[in-house]
C-alpha cells in the first residue's frame, strides 16, 4: 500500500511539473507576440520609423477614446437611469384623480394627459450647450435656474411641466441627450370660474389644494381612483349636488347685481331644505381653477363658507322662532315699540320705526330692533345662547370643503350682547350657517347638516336633529311668506312661486366701529312657501344708493330685486311649478288653529 502511494506521488509531480513548463511556454509565446506587434506599429529602427509607429499609437489611442465616448453617447440615448425614471414615472401615473360631475352628469373636472420635460443632469454632456439651446426654445425657463439643475449629479430633475405639444417637438429636435418626455395627468375645469369655489383646484402634481378636490385627497376617493387606473379600469365619476345650469343662472344675476349696486363683492348659495343638499355656491370676486394662482388673491375668498359676517336682521328670524318655540311668545304677543329700548347709555332703535305696540307678526315684517330685543330679554341670557347653539349658529360647521371658519362671539355675554345679537349685530357667522338654521324654520324644524354631495331625504332625515317644534316651522313659514307680501321683501315676490324671506342690513365694522356709510346686506328666501322645498341666500357687501333706490343702499332696495331674479330663473330649472291662485299667508296656518295677532 505504501509503493502505491510513492507511485501516485511521483506521478503528480511530474504532471506538475508538465504544466509548469506549459504556462511558462504559453506566457513566452504572448511575450514574443507583443514584441512583434510593438514591432510592427511602432518599427525596428529610429528616425522615420519609429515617428511613424509614434503616430500609429496616438491614432489608436485616439480611436479608442472616440469609440468610448460614441458608446456613452448610445448608452446615455437608449439606456438612461431607470431606476429615477422609473420610480418617477410610476409616482406620476398614480396620480389619477376620478372626475367630478353635477347632479346631471355634467363634467366639471377631469383629468387629460400632458407632456413633461425632464432631465437626467448627470447624463448631459455639455451643460453649457444644453442651457443655451433650451433658453433659446423654451423662452419662459430662466438660464441661470436651469444651469443649476442641469449641474447637478442628479438621475431626475424636472425642467418644464405640462409643456404644448409644439415646444415638445421643438426639444426634441434639439437631440440633447439625457433629456426625456413624460405623460402625466393634468386637471382640468371645463366649466372655467364658475364652479370654482365649490371644486377648489389640484396644484401641477395633480394633488387636491382647496374644495372639493382636497375633499376627494382627504377622504381617500383619490387613492381609490388611482387603484381603479392601476388595475386598467376608472372609477365612477364623484356625483355633486350642485346643479350646473342652476349655478349659470345664480352666477349670472349675482354678478349683474354686484355690478349694478357696485358692491365690493357677493355671494349667493342654494339648497334643498328637506336634504340639507347645496344646490349651487357662487361666491365673487371668483377664479379660473385651471389658473390657480388667482385664487391667492384676497379677495378670492369662498364668501358662503369661510367668510364671517353679522348677518343683521336675517337674525331675527331665528330669535322669533326662539321665543314662538318656548311657548313665552305667540303670534298673537305685543311688543311695545313706541319708544327706543334702554339700556344703561345705549338706546336701540328701530329702522322703520312704528312707534306703537307690535304684535310678533309687526315685529317681523317691520324687522323691530326693539320689539327683537324684547323677545330676547324675554327668554334670557343661557336661554338665548342654548339656542342659538342648538341651531349650529355658536361653533364652526364643516362640510366636505375643508375651508371653513369659526363664528366671532363676545368673550362675555350678557344681556347687551343678547339684545344686540337678537336683532343681528354681535356675532359674525358664515353665511352657510345661516343656510342651515333657516332651512330648519320652514322644513318641519329639523337642523339638517349642508352637503355638496347628493343625499336622499331619507339620508338626511336619519341624521337630522330636531330644533323646533312643526307648528313653529309652520308660523315662521307664515311669518317669511306674510313678509313677501307686505314687507322688505316685497321685491323679490315672483308671481306664482310663493316666495318668502327675510331681509338684513348690517353696518359694516371698520376698525373696530361700526361704519354709517358701508353695509353688508343679506336676503334669506324659501319657495314655494306652501311647501318649502329650496332656500335661498344672497349677499351683496358694500352696495351703494342709486337714484332708482331714492338714495338708501339697503337690503330690501338691492338684494332683494336680486334674489327675485334669481327665483324667477332657477325655480322652473328646480321643476317649481308656478301657482298663480296660491293662497295667502294666513292659509298657511289653517292646519294649526293659530291665531294671528293684528298686521296693520
Amino acid at each position: 500500500m505504501l509503493g502505491a502511494a510513492a507511485s501516485g506521488g511521483r506521478a503528480l509531480g511530474r504532471f506538475g511539473a508538465a504544466s509548469g513548463r506549459g504556462a511558462a511556454s504559453a506566457v513566452g509565446a504572448l511575450w514574443r507576440g507583443l514584441k512583434k506587434a510593438i514591432v510592427a506599429l511602432v518599427g525596428s529602427g529610429e528616425g522615420l520609423n519609429l515617428t511613424s509607429g509614434r503616430l500609429r499609437i496616438a491614432m489608436l489611442a485616439f480611436g479608442c477614446l472616440y469609440l468610448v465616448i460614441v458608446g456613452k453617447l448610445v448608452h446615455f440615448a437608449i439606456a438612461p437611469d431607470q431606476g429615477a425614471v422609473a420610480r418617477v414615472s410610476a409616482a406620476v401615473s398614480a396620480n389619477a384623480r376620478p372626475d367630478i360631475v353635477d347632479r346631471n352628469g355634467q363634467v366639471l373636472a377631469t383629468d387629460i394627459k400632458v407632456s413633461s420635460l425632464y432631465a437626467e443632469p448627470k447624463n448631459i454632456v455639455d451643460v453649457d450647450e444644453a442651457v443655451e439651446l433650451l433658453s433659446q426654445t423654451l423662452k419662459d425657463l430662466d438660464p441661470k435656474d436651469l444651469r443649476t439643475k442641469l449641474s447637478t449629479r442628479k438621475g431626475f430633475v424636472w425642467l418644464k411641466r405640462e409643456i404644448s405639444p409644439s415646444e415638445q417637438v421643438a426639444v426634441f429636435r434639439l437631440g440633447i441627450p439625457g433629456l426625456g418626455f413624460m405623460p402625466e395627468n393634468k386637471r382640468i375645469y371645463p366649466n372655467g370660474d364658475v364652479v370654482s369655489h365649490i371644486l377648489g383646484f389640484a396644484d401641477v402634481d395633480n394633488k387636491g389644494i382647496a374644495g372639493i378636490e382636497k375633499y376627494l385627497d382627504d377622504s381617500g376617493k383619490t387613492a381609490e381612483a388611482s387603484a381603479a387606473v392601476a388595475a386598467g379600469g376608472r372609477m365612477e365619476p364623484v356625483r355633486l349636488a350642485l346643479d350646473l345650469k342652476v349655478q349659470h343662472a345664480v352666477r349670472d344675476e349675482l354678478k349683474a347685481g354686484m355690478e349694478k349696486f357696485k358692491a365690493i363683492a357677493a355671494s349667493a348659495a342654494i339648497a334643498d331644505v328637506e336634504t340639507g343638499e347645496i344646490i349651487s355656491l357662487v361666491s365673487l370676486p371668483d377664479y379660473d381653477p385651471n389658473v390657480p394662482t388667482d385664487a391667492l388673491k384676497a379677495d378670492r375668498i369662498n364668501r358662503v363658507n369661510v367668510g364671517v359676517f353679522e348677518m343683521g336682521s336675517t337674525m331675527k328670524a331665528l330669535t322669533i322662532a326662539m321665543g314662538l318655540d318656548s311657548g313665552k311668545f305667540s303670534l298673537q304677543s305685543r311688543m311695545d315699540a313706541r319708544f327706543p329700548l334702554a339700556y344703561g347709555k345705549f338706546r336701540i332703535n328701530d329702522f322703520h320705526a312704528q312707534r306703537r305696540v307690535l304684535t310678533v307678526p309687526e315685529v317681523f315684517v317691520y324687522s323691530s330692533n326693539i320689539g327683537t330685543a324684547r323677545i330676547g330679554l324675554g327668554m334670557g341670557v343661557e336661554a338665548h345662547k342654548a339656542f342659538l347653539a342648538k341651531m349650529g349658529q355658536l361653533n364652526r360647521l364643516q362640510t366636505e370643503l375643508p375651508e371653513s371658519s369659526r363664528p366671532i362671539l363676545p368673550p362675555r355675554w350678557g344681556e347687551l350682547n343678547t339684545i344686540t345679537i337678537s336683532f343681528g349685530h354681535g356675532i359674525a357667522i358664515a353665511p352657510i350657517q345661516s343656510v342651515m338654521a333657516v332651512s330648519a324654520l320652514v322644513n318641519g324644524g329639523l337642523l339638517i347638516k349642508p352637503t355638496f354631495l347628493q343625499r336622499t331625504v331619507e339620508e338626511a332625515r336619519s341624521k337630522a336633529i330636531r330644533v323646533i317644534k312643526p307648528n313653529t316651522s309652520v308660523a315662521m313659514r307664515y311669518l317669511m311668506r306674510l313678509n313677501a307680501e307686505r314687507g322688505s321683501a316685497k321685491k323679490a315676490d315672483i308671481p306664482g312661486y310663493r316666495v318668502g324671506g327675510k331681509t338684513g342690513t348690517a353696518e359694516k365694522v371698520i376698525g373696530g366701529r361700526y361704519s354709517k356709510t358701508k353695509n353688508l346686506t343679506a336676503f334669506t328666501a324659501v319657495f314655494p312657501m306652501d311647501a318649502p322645498k329650496y332656500m335661498l341666500l344672497a349677499v351683496l357687501d358694500e352696495p351703494k344708493a342709486l337714484p332708482e333706490t331714492h338714495g338708501f343702499a339697503t337690503s330690501g332696495w338691492n338684494v332683494v330685486p336680486v334674489g327675485g331674479k334669481m327665483v324667477e330663473r332657477i325655480a322652473p330649472l328646480l321643476g317649481v311649478e308656478p301657482k298663480y291662485d296660491a293662497p295667502p299667508a294666513n292659509e298657511l296656518l289653517a292646519s294649526t288653529g293659530m291665531v294671528v295677532g293684528g298686521v296693520q
